[in-house]
């Protein structure tokens, strides 16, 4: 910064410019709170149904979210304006001071353009000389000018660094990084210059201490949005690649460092990929290039002619932690999938492709599988990511028109096999061969296959698998409902898909236990093209689209999923909650009359009913399970029910299903008002209870039948909703506690039957 431009700053406009920001902060604060209050919440509170259950309601979810997010950038903004003007004021202050200062000691500044001279004040013709003999003064002052000068610009240069780094975070609509100060954000992309600086080293050259403080800010800084996108544009996805093979790989990276911090490379990496992803979500025109740059170097071998794994083993690994960008996701996966056809015939031998031998780089560190397989890292990815999950597992993976197409299926039942189009789903669900894997006990791992779950789970739901839904989840839209409906199809077509590969079972359990709506439809045998259909549609309302299952389909997959314990819990639960919820929601006698299925009689009979072949075919499923020699998973199936009670935010109190918002799910929190019905809080109080004292297994004792039990148990779970819908509606509890035990005894009856091949109905129950 030049002197004069200082000395004679005019600092009204940026005084006008903190005052203007300070007005719009104070506006978009009334407006955040208003798109909260009387937008968002009241859109949560709403009943949806059609395309405003697909659209708008997620849309005013996102308005509301750019109004928060337009506030907090404008916020940060105003303190880097600011703090930056006040910061100018006083160095500009400092500057006057010691400018008169030092005329006062007669000695004149005398600014240029790009530079000062600090001079004695007396005629030319003898000023050399009194320069001379004042040199020290000089000197003195002219330093302390500088200094000033170097703390103003300095200043100006980060604030301008700054605001031009938020305003590139977002190519459209506004940033979320916010700052308390200007010298905060300052600090971070400080921090990633110089973390960045480490990483870009040889990793021959990285020491012990070097890995901690990269390690050590990394953790700090990395979910930190400037810190974040400086980085990794600072390193580039090149340096990347090969800063994480050459840490994990002894043979490129430090002895010394492999001795000594072995055992954290797992905490490395997992800071780094949650970095670069969060690095990811910035829309600059560095991070857009290194996204891009990334994908179109992810099937070359890193080293160039000297080999090494290719970028997409490398990358795969990295995104194990982290919710990166849905874009980049969907590009990363359609160039990984061309690679994965190119490398493995097309799918044909993919186990040869990406088998790991033993003088390949351990690539992975989270976990015991080798990393290998770059399948196995993004599907990891994927599972935090829904959106791109959905996008990717509904992509075709190859043609059956391809002349180079592997695989044949009997397409018609004609007994005559041709070949198939496969999608995503279906190549890696059905026919990928995957590579072998091993613990260090030489036992045999899958964690590919585990991961093809979580990404599922995320890709049918809508959320993060391992999460619940929460009001902000949207309904399930078409590409969602269609990969369900190809799962249940899928495992009902070849049932050991899921049976042979339990560990699946838990993210099976857990996206059946969202879609019980349309699971309850397809037990009804309705036609959807019939005119009846409209009244399944009001006994079972559904927002967004239903998956359009079949009968037999939906019992082979429930079967399958309830013989894991998990898998069994997640719908048991939810089943239990469903039927609770229904039974509150159909039972109100202030429910418009456009919503009324029926006479409480029949409404009663027919989901009670419904509900209890749901429940009767895991009860089965369970029976098959601990049926087995050997077996002790009686124990298990209990103790993974009374877990259910942790996972739902700690109790049943948030539990909700139909009626407040039509939500397809009986996970979602908060109903209105804050706590879930009395139905459903008391029906599964119920449930856990018996799960923490092992009801089922002491009837099962007693009884000598596990399914005999369930049906007994499963009774006294649907006579408790009504009984207790009985009450709080003021309804007759003998005749609606009879009507509904009969249905539910029935419908669990019937399950057996179905399993077996006969029509619903087909036995019954006298008692």
């Amino acid at each position: 910064m030049d002197l004069d431009t200082l000395r004679n700053a005019n600092f009204k406009l940026l005084d006008d410019a903190v005052k203007d920001w300070s007005t719009l902060v104070k506006h978009l604060e009334t407006l955040k709170k208003n798109a909260e209050d009387e937008l968002h919440q009241a859109a949560n509170k709403a009943d949806w149904a059609g395309v405003n259950s697909q659209v708008t309601k997620e849309f005013i979810g996102k308005t509301a979210g750019e109004f928060s997010d337009a506030h907090t950038q404008a916020t940060t903004i105003h303190k880097i304006l600011d703090d930056t003007r006040n910061e100018l004021k006083k160095y500009h202050q400092e500057l006057v001071d010691a400018i008169e200062g030092g005329r006062k000691n007669n000695l004149t500044v005398i600014g240029y353009e790009g530079g000062f001279t600090v001079t004695t004040n007396v005629p030319p013709e003898g000023r050399a000389q009194q320069d001379k003999d004042n040199q020290a003064e000089i000197t003195t002052l002219r330093d302390h000018l500088q200094r000033i000068l170097d703390k103003a610009t300095e200043s100006d240069n980060s604030a301008k660094t700054v605001l031009q780094a938020i305003a590139d975070q977002s190519k459209l609509g506004f940033s979320d990084a916010s700052y308390k100060d200007r010298d905060s954000a300052a600090e971070a992309i400080k921090q990633a210059d110089a973390m960045a600086k480490l990483a870009r080293q040889d990793p021959k050259d990285l020491t012990p201490e070097e890995f901690d403080r990269l390690l050590k800010g990394l953790n700090t800084y990395g979910n930190d949005d400037l810190f974040a996108e400086r980085f990794a544009t600072t390193l580039g996805p090149q340096n990347t690649l090969e800063f994480w093979t050459g840490v994990s790989d002894p043979h490129r990276g430090n002895f010394e460092l492999g001795r000594q911090r072995h055992e954290q490379f797992d905490d490395l990496q997992r800071v780094l990929g949650t970095t670069l992803a969060n690095a990811t979500q910035s829309d600059s025109v560095a991070m857009t290039e290194w996204k891009r740059t990334m994908v179109d170097i992810g099937d070359k071998p890193i080293y160039g002619n000297s080999g090494g794994p290719i970028g997409f083993q490398v990358m795969s690994n990295l995104m194990r932690t982290g919710d990166y960008d849905d874009q980049f996701l969907k590009d990363y996966g359609n160039k990984l999938m061309a690679t994965e056809r190119k490398l493995t015939g097309n799918g044909e031998h993919a186990n040869l492709a990406w088998q790991h031998t033993g003088m390949d780089p351990w690539l992975n560190r989270i976990g015991e599988d080798s990393g290998s397989d770059p399948l196995t890292g993004y599907l990891k990815g994927l599972s935090n990511s829904p959106d791109a999950a959905t996008d990717f597992f509904n992509q075709p993976f190859i043609s059956r028109n391809d002349p180079d197409n592997p695989f044949e299926r009997d397409r018609d039942g004609d007994g005559k096999e041709g070949k198939v189009s496969l999608s995503n789903f279906q190549y890696l669900f059905e026919e990928r061969d995957w590579p072998e894997e091993a613990d260090s006990k030489g036992d045999e791992l899958d964690t590919g296959k585990n991961n093809l779950a979580l990404a599922l789970e995320a890709a049918t739901t809508g959320h993060p698998a391992g999460e619940l839904p929460t009001l902000d989840t949207p309904a399930h839209n078409a590409e969602q409902a269609k990969l369900f409906n190809a799962i249940v199809s899928s495992v009902a077509d070849n049932p050991g898909r899921l049976t042979d590969h339990g560990y699946m079972s838990d993210s099976m359990g857990q996206i059946a236990s969202e879609y019980l709506p349309d699971i309850n439809r397809a037990t009804t045998d309705v036609s959807r093209d019939s005119k009846s259909w409209e009244d399944i549609e009001k006994l079972y309302p559904l927002a967004g689209v239903d998956a359009a299952l079949t009968h037999p389909d939906v019992t082979k997959f429930l079967f399958a999923v309830g013989q894991n314990d998990e898998g069994y819990a997640a719908v048991e639960v939810g089943q239990n909650a469903y039927m609770a919820k229904l039974m509150e929601h159909h039972l109100n006698p202030d429910l418009p009359a456009d919503q009324r299925y029926s006479d409480t009689e029949t409404t009663v009979k027919y989901f009670a009913e419904r509900s209890g072949e749901v429940s009767g075919t895991l009860g089965l499923a369970r029976q098959e399970a601990i049926g087995k020699p050997g077996s002790d998973e009686d124990k298990a199936y209990d103790h993974s029910i009374a877990q259910r009670k942790n996972l739902i935010a700690g109790g049943v109190g948030t539990v909700v299903g139909v009626g407040a918002s039509l939500i397809a799910t009986p996970w979602v929190g908060a109903a209105v008002g804050g706590t879930a019905g009395t139905v459903t809080s008391v029906v599964l109080e119920r449930v856990f209870k018996d799960a923490e004292g092992h009801a089922l297994q002491q009837k099962y004792d007693a009884m000598g039948d596990a399914w005999q039990a369930s049906l007994s148990t499963n009774n006294e779970y649907v006579s408790t909703a009504a009984l207790t819908t009985a009450e709080q509606y003021k309804l007759n509890g003998d005749d609606v506690d009879k009507w509904s035990r009969e249905a539910a005894r029935q419908g669990f009856i019937n399950a057996r039957a179905i399993l077996d091949g006969q029509a619903p109905g087909s036995t019954t129950n006298p008692g």
